[in-house]
């Protein structure tokens, strides 16, 4: 910062006024130097130097704050005031365009003015200046909505804003109070709460006159709740519970084993044992050094393992796009005080607001009239925490009923997959897609826990509505598969260990009520995609009376102003350049992608062929094989015509299919053919129908799909750390590996040397919650023996990982044949038959 700017800052900071310790004495100027102020922050540099220079200052906590307070009747400098607050406790992610820096310096200038926003968070946790606030708001409220004007809508909206800075900004990593304790943001709750801004809030969100906020108001809550646990927040009462108690006494006692064994281990290695100045040295038996002696180590190890030969090399630094997202934990179990309002307020949202406005919300995300507002994520996770609150509190499927349907089965899939396609696409904010993606998981799952919740009730008619949603999310192909296809496209470096959890847990969810539901109705109809049907060929013509094809030039003489018009006046549809759901890579779809845009192009499919050329030029922009991305529509016409010429393998039926419809109708108006007329009709109509058909759906089947060797390596990443899963969660993993190795009937998927080591530790361990996991280890650990018996190679096979036919190859022999991926092996048939 210059000499010049420091001291003009100064100076007019100084011509704001000053305090005498009881009362702030404004200058005659102070509204035009808070009007300069706002002036210098939207004029700031990219440094934020202006920004910077107030925080540091410290302006907002010894000024501002005071002359809030002090000087309410001055309407119209309050106002302009609120400005400069609301300018100053901005976001700081949102000055950086919502992408967090890399950069050494731009991160340094971020993490400062993060560090100023959380001082403004503790001086504004101010009862007293919400007081003020809170007076403003509802001196406004009790206005006539067709009589308040622009300026008093604008000083509420303002005013909503301001509370959603404040409350946004993240704790300090500092802090770190204990659990019961009260935060910095409890305070800050706390403040809101007495001051009656909360109530102004619920009375806003309850009112149907003022939709035009409740997208605000849902964004303030969610950011209000986004510590809490929905279900210890619903079972909070003045008294601890007694589940509450057997909790936290089962927590302390496994923390106190843990350092009893942990001391007792240090105990072992160091006791008869002296320092490391007298220890010696020793040889290593049956290892060579470096020459031909013996290997001499200077600690007395138990164990040949412990023998370190990398333990002072320096590690290489993971690149940052090889570093697995880490998830921070946001829950914690504030103050009883917080807790009993913020039950409180729940209870009220749920009775008067909650439908309403989630169903306005709903409808603002849907028709994008809220563009810069109609954010999903808060849409969806208000759905989670309520549903979550309501199911632990008193179930009342009416106070939830605008998000239980099967619309908002569809709602929740369809945001999975645009955040998950924007986490393909947009590389640099995939911490954000993931955080959004995991969200519309979570939701996901709640929808089924309250479903499950609805078949518990005893009244008929919500477990009949419960059957009816039941069966439309398991009619559709899309619903159905939602999870297996989230299974499949889990990426460790880009979705964090927690979205793991979660997605294991919602499987688990899906498949038992999904068995479930089939063994109760017994024969459940499903919808499945329809195969088109093939056409008997008609009589051929000679080749004689064929006439030749077309050159390419030729069709591209007819093809050439036809798509020219379409690139000039044409609609372009979005289309996904790559199939998330197979095997290959993305990067490994690039020749698939040029095929099928040259397939388009002959096919005449024109407007399909430029979106998916515009796609494809966003997923790979190497080499620009698909073209730069901001090339004229010149430039873009003629790699379209290199790539129609282009020879890439593709066969081209094009003119061959023209040459058999024009002999069809020529037979057609010669009445031949008479014996295929009727049939061919018939496959018209099937065609115009739908793509989709009706059958009974088979469970094992379905369940056979979660056979793949991407579900396992990821249930092996769980397994991993069952140390520090949950009892839920490891049963939850057990049970999707008991499903692939006993159902599946193929074990041998498990096979895996990593999947082993994990097994040694389980074996090992002396905690009781483990015997499950033990249990399933040692069903493994005896089918590999008995295989290794038979198949010599089983011990290389450990070193890989296997699909299905691998893993059947390993069990009954290489020289198996496998009729294609979705048959049943041999032995699979011959066990179902008998």
């Amino acid at each position: 910062m210059s000499d010049y700017i420091s001291a003009e800052l100064a100076a007019t900071c100084a011509a704001l006024g000053y305090s005498d310790g009881v009362v702030y004495r404004l200058d005659a100027g102070a509204q035009d130097v808070i009007k300069d102020l706002i002036k210098y922050l939207k004029r700031d540099d990219d440094s934020h130097t202006v920004r910077h220079y107030l925080g540091h200052s410290k302006l907002l906590q010894t000024d501002l704050i005071q002359i809030a307070i002090q000087h309410t009747k001055k309407t119209e400098f309050w106002d302009v005031l609120l400005r400069l607050i609301i300018n100053l406790t901005s976001p700081a992610l949102m000055l950086f365009n919502d992408i967090l820096p890399t950069e050494k310096t731009s991160r340094n200038v971020y993490l400062q003015l993060v560090g100023h926003l959380q001082g403004y968070k503790k001086a504004l946790a101010n009862e007293q200046f919400w007081v003020i606030v809170s007076n403003r708001l509802s001196t406004i409220l009790r206005i006539e909505h067709m009589e308040r004007g622009e300026e008093n809508e604008l000083i509420i909206e303002r005013i909503l804003t301001l509370i959603r800075n404040v409350i946004q900004v993240p704790p300090d990593d500092n802090e770190n109070r204990a659990d019961n304790d009260a935060t910095i943001h409890d305070e800050l709750l706390f403040a809101l709460h007495s001051s009656g801004i909360v109530d102004l809030l619920l009375f806003i969100a309850s009112n149907s006159s003022e939709q035009q906020y409740h997208m605000q108001i849902l964004e303030i809550i969610a950011l209000m709740l986004r510590e809490q646990n929905a279900a210890k927040l619903a079972s909070v009462g003045l008294q601890r519970s007694a589940a509450e108690k057997e909790r936290e006494e089962a927590q302390l006692l496994a923390i106190r084993r843990r350092e009893i064994t942990e001391k007792l281990e240090k105990m072992k290695k160091y006791s008869g044992s002296r320092h490391s100045r007298f220890g010696g040295t020793f040889v290593v038996q049956n290892m060579k050094a470096i020459g031909e002696n013996q290997l001499i180590c200077h600690k007395p190890f138990e164990k040949i393992e412990a023998l370190e030969f990398a333990r002072d090399k320096v590690k290489l630094k993971k690149p940052k796009n090889k570093v697995p997202i880490e998830a921070t934990p946001e829950e914690r179990t504030s103050a009883l005080t917080v807790r009993l309002f913020l039950k409180e307020f729940c209870v009220e949202f749920l009775n008067g607001a909650y439908n309403p406005v989630m169903r306005y919300a709903k409808s603002c995300i849907i028709g994008g009239s809220h563009s810069a507002m109609a954010d999903a994520s808060h849409y969806l996770w208000a759905m989670r925490f309520f549903m979550e609150f309501n199911r632990h509190y008193k179930f009342q499927v009416k106070l939830v009923s605008e998000t239980i349907s099967t619309e908002m089965f569809y709602f929740v899939q369809r945001q999975m997959e645009e955040y998950y396609e924007s986490m393909t696409m947009d590389k640099q904010k995939i911490p954000h897609w993931s955080r959004r993606l995991h969200l519309a998981l979570k939701a996901y799952q709640e929808l089924l826990h309250t479903i499950l919740a609805m078949d518990k009730t005893t009244d008929r008619g919500i477990r009949d509505s419960s059957k009816v949603i039941k069966s439309n999310v398991f009619y559709v192909p899309e619903y159905r598969e939602t999870i297996l296809s989230q299974l499949l496209c889990y990426d460790g470096l880009k979705m964090s260990r927690t979205y793991l959890v979660d997605l294991v847990t919602t499987a688990h969810i899906f498949l038992k009520m999904l068995e479930q539901f089939v063994c109760q109705t017994r024969s459940l109809v499903v919808a499945k995609p329809k195969r088109k049907p093939r056409r008997k060929q008609a009589k051929k013509a000679s080749k004689e009376s064929r006439k030749p094809p077309k050159s390419l030039e030729d069709r591209w003489e007819e093809t050439a102003p036809e798509l020219s018009a379409v690139m000039q006046d044409g609609i372009i549809p979005t289309v996904v350049p790559f199939d998330a759901t197979l095997d290959t890579p993305i990067e490994e779809q690039k020749s698939d992608a040029m095929k099928r845009i040259q397939k388009l192009l002959r096919r005449k499919e024109f407007d399909h062929a430029i979106g998916l050329l515009r796609a494809a030029r966003e997923v790979w922009p190497e080499n620009n094989s698909f073209g730069t991305a901001d090339m004229p529509v010149e430039d873009e016409f003629l790699a379209l015509r290199e790539i129609f010429h282009a020879d890439l393998g593709v066969v081209d039926e094009t003119e061959e299919k023209l040459q058999e419809t024009e002999e069809n109708v020529e037979s057609f108006l010669n009445n031949e053919n008479d014996e295929n007329d009727d049939e061919f009709d018939e496959e018209e109509e099937a065609e115009a129908e739908g793509q989709y058909e009706e059958t009974n759906f088979n469970f094992d089947e379905f369940l056979r799909r979660f056979a793949n060797v991407k579900i396992v390596r990821a249930l092996a990443v769980l397994l991993r750390h069952f140390e520090e899963n949950s009892n839920e969660v490891n049963h939850y993993i057990v049970k999707m590996m008991h499903r692939i190795s006993w159902d599946c009937k193929v074990p041998a998927m498990i096979f895996q040397a990593s999947i082993f080591r994990i097994f040694q530790r389980i074996l090992e361990s002396k905690h009781g919650e483990h015997k499950e996991l033990q249990k399933f280890a040692i069903f493994i650990i005896r089918r590999f023996a008995e295989t290794a018996e038979k198949n010599r190679k089983s011990y290389m096979e450990l070193l890989f990982w296997k699909n299905t036919r691998e893993a059947t190859e390993m069990l009954d022999g290489y020289d198996v044949e496998v009729e294609n991926k979705k048959s049943f092996p041999r032995r699979m048939d011959r066990s179902r038959r008998g």
